[in-house]
């Protein structure tokens, strides 16, 4: 944070907008959660607006839109919709907006399709695929019945029905936003192709949750692929970001505006190599998943966030597996034993 610097003063009004440049407007969005907004962006776009990420599917998420298209579209609609990632708070308003405003909706390919798969999962039981894959945690009773209590669904829950269709962005193409072009420039590991936008005319990037200012983007590995190694992704992906020049002002999805880059790229790999070490120092012949967890999370007790920490912890360990330093074993009683090569 010490190499950050927040040159944007003041932040956009509730049922309001901030322009942060010329067409580029800064909405904030509440959340029910310990982070409790999320920051939208809405672009001039000719005759129309684009907005970029939508909120989470909530009365509050949605009333705060309303309340700032009232105030602040005139007489210009929303003419598309640009989602960074699949995660519900970023996508869960996409379809009522689709469907309300006849916008398409741009995505990655590989992100629109998790996001229909996982909004079309209404299961009410827990799937037998992942009990499975709790039971090669290696957790204690008390842990386990917290990882069973969360409930299953969660995420099309918070998501809208998605549209039946799409518009693909990839890696490297440019889009002509109002009087503006932006290259898409895709991140890997927290989300599978997670779009973020540079405009270098403006010297702006929309990084969504692939760069954050003050928090670390939860990189996980849940029972959809349980030998995923997401954390390699997304440390190739911060070091090919630094295509994007240091003086621009990012705009990422949740806290403030910043600039300062690549200093906070280098941070957040720092940030995971420290985690990598206390994984390593902690080994004492052989470790459970269970057992990484109280290493990297010793706070962490039940819930939804016992389940980000079991993935992150998994990640950590997966990488360790794809390096060759470590080893997998599974003992008989379906328990992941991890111990070094």
């Amino acid at each position: 944070m010490t190499a950050l610097t927040f040159p944007v003063e003041g932040r956009p009004p509730e049922g309001g907008a901030l322009e942060l440049a010329p067409g580029v407007w800064w909405l904030r969005v509440p959340l029910p959660f310990a982070l409790d907004h999320i920051n939208l962006w809405l672009l001039e776009d000719g005759e129309g607006w684009t907005i970029i990420d939508t909120g989470l599917r909530t009365e509050a998420s949605r009333a705060a839109l309303e309340k700032v298209f009232a105030a602040h579209l005139g007489d210009r609609s929303i003419s598309r919709i640009i989602v960074t990632h699949y995660h519900p708070d970023h996508v869960g308003q996409a379809g009522w907006l689709a469907r309300t405003y006849a916008a398409p909706l741009w995505m990655s390919r590989t992100d629109y399709y998790y996001g229909r798969m996982l909004s079309l999962d209404a299961a009410r039981e827990i799937p037998p695929e992942v009990r499975a894959f709790y039971d090669h945690g290696g957790f204690d009773e008390a842990r386990r019945q917290a990882l069973e209590a969360v409930p299953w669904g969660l995420f099309a829950k918070g998501v809208e029905p998605l549209p039946a269709s799409f518009r693909r962005l990839q890696e490297g193409e440019e889009i002509t936003i109002g009087a503006h072009r932006w290259r898409v420039v895709i991140g890997r590991g927290h989300a599978p192709e997670h779009v973020c936008l540079h405009c270098l005319e403006l010297d702006l990037f929309i990084s969504g949750d692939q760069v954050l200012p003050s928090i670390t983007s939860n990189i996980g590995v849940y029972q959809t692929e349980p030998e995923a190694n997401p954390l390699k992704d997304w440390l190739e992906s911060l070091d090919r970001l630094k295509i994007v020049p240091d003086s621009v002002l990012v705009l990422p999805a949740h806290g403030e505006p910043f600039s300062g880059l690549h200093a906070r790229l280098d941070a957040l790999k720092a940030h995971h190599r420290r985690d990598l070490d206390k994984l390593r120092a902690a080994l004492e012949g052989e470790m459970t998943l269970a057992r990484a967890i109280e290493v990297m999370f010793p706070r962490v007790q039940a819930g939804f966030d016992l389940m980000l920490a079991m993935g992150e912890a998994l990640a950590h360990i997966n990488y360790l597996v794809g390096t060759g330093e470590w080893i997998r074993q599974t003992d008989r009683d379906g328990v992941w034993r991890f111990m070094r090569a």
